[in-house]
């Protein structure tokens, strides 16, 4: 499971670096990857889920 969302993880960067510059891709590439690593997180049970965090407001801790 890990391998193949690697190589399609690896193929959307690719895939984004023909049309955008090497810097912009990469900078969406890890936006998009840091989101979905918190969305499996909440799903799973591993981070607790709060309005603040699916809206995307910082809070103080």
């Amino acid at each position: 499971m890990v391998g193949v969302a690697l190589v399609v993880s690896m193929a959307g960067l690719a895939c984004a670096m023909r049309g955008l510059s090497v810097g912009t891709a990469y900078a969406v590439w890890v936006g998009i990857g840091g989101s979905l690593i918190v969305l499996y997180a909440m799903a799973t049970g591993a981070e607790p889920v709060s309005l603040a965090k699916v809206v995307g407001r910082k809070t103080a801790a």
